[in-house]
């Protein structure tokens, strides 16, 4: 009799078309004949294979339309007997064993198929699918992350409408037109996407010498190149390009949450600042205190920023991260401005259409009236 721990209760294969039943099942090991010394009837030349070794476990088989036909049937009989026959031998071994698969959807015609009658002995089918709920979302990325790292710890703090604009590019893209909806947009995309800003982050501290890590909206620009492998994009969105579209998603994510936090605020004096002709330029290189300098110039803008926030007016970093995350927002609102450089202006108005500038110039006249 032998304990067996819950680490060795668990088994898992992922299926790819060079899979065997030998891996599977098992086979003769004719090696094993010979150093034993046994006939190859014998029933100690048998090599047993990943199955009938996770006995009184979990046997998981990733990407089951992967696996081949010819191995899919052979899980025909465990599967419904509960028993597994190798080779020619007349041993039956009773097996105490729960089978999971998983599979995408998308892959069963793209790659390969599940066969019918495999389907059939398959006790249930769970069809998972996408957080729809912001906070459910942030709790699997929070929970999934590569965050807490060696010597951050302390230092670290990630403002939670950061999460959240993180979070909320992935329902976006989700309800973008560009983005393929059958590929969809998996949760990986925000996982990934807060481990660059926070590498970016810590970039910068390394740069500058700072002690305390608090990431902004601009290490979110500076994670796109983890965003762009993430899209299946269609036909438009390929014309307009990867990199265009997650910029384009950031703007609308931030938007959406600045709305949510400054909601009945009011920006006039900052934005009229704009407008006089002043700009602002907020590198994801420069330091906190380089940054505070810059936003002290700017009417009214630490203060209102931080009004939905507990955030001490001396906490230098934490303060530039909620401005940046209002200048974003007011962004996203079209009030501002901002260009490829990072760099925050006033909105300038589009030219008049020519051919509205002669319809204005006609109907002026009165003589269609």
């Amino acid at each position: 009799i032998a304990w067996v721990n819950r680490d060795q209760r668990f088994v898992e294969k992922l299926a790819t078309p060079d899979v065997t039943i030998a891996d599977i099942i098992g086979d003769v090991d004719p090696i094993k004949a010979a150093k034993g010394g046994h006939l190859l009837s014998d029933e100690l030349t048998i090599h047993y294979g990943l199955l009938p070794r996770a006995n009184r476990g979990i046997f998981a088989i990733n990407e089951l339309p992967d696996l081949a036909g010819k191995i899919q049937v052979g899980l025909f009989n465990i599967m419904q007997e509960g028993d597994v026959q190798i080779k020619g031998y007349p041993v039956r071994l009773a097996l105490d064993v729960m089978l999971i698969f998983s599979a995408n959807p998308e892959d069963y015609t793209a790659r390969g198929k599940i066969i019918t009658p495999l389907k059939d002995r398959i006790g249930a089918e769970i069809t998972t699918h996408y957080p729809s709920e912001l906070p459910t979302a942030i709790q699997i990325t929070r929970q999934e992350a590569w965050v807490e790292r060696d010597g951050l710890k302390e230092r670290l703090h990630v403002p939670e409408f950061l999460r959240e604009v993180v979070e909320q590019i992935a329902f976006e893209a989700r309800d973008d037109q560009r983005v393929d909806k059958h590929s969809g947009v998996s949760q990986r995309l925000p996982i990934t996407v807060i481990e660059s800003v926070i590498s970016n982050a810590e970039r910068r501290a390394l740069l500058t010498g700072e002690e305390e890590i608090v990431p902004r909206v601009s290490d979110v620009y500076a994670a796109i190149p983890s965003m762009t492998g993430k899209m299946e994009l269609e036909y438009e969105g390929e014309q307009i390009g990867a990199t265009r579209i997650a910029k384009d998603l950031i703007k609308s994510a931030a938007g959406e949450i600045f709305e949510g936090y400054f909601v009945g605020i009011d920006f006039a004096r900052t934005v009229q600042w704009f407008d006089e002709g002043n700009n602002l330029r907020l590198a994801d290189t420069a330091s906190a205190e380089e940054c505070r300098r810059l936003l002290d110039a700017v009417p009214d803008l630490i203060e209102t920023s931080l009004i939905p926030f507990d955030f001490k007016k001396s906490d230098q970093a934490q303060v530039v991260a909620a401005c940046e995350f209002v200048l974003e927002g007011l962004y996203a609102g079209n009030k501002i401005s901002r260009n490829e450089e990072g760099g925050y202006t006033a909105v300038t108005k589009a030219k008049k259409d020519r051919r509205g500038m002669i319809y204005d110039d006609l109907t002026e006249t009165g003589k269609y009236s």
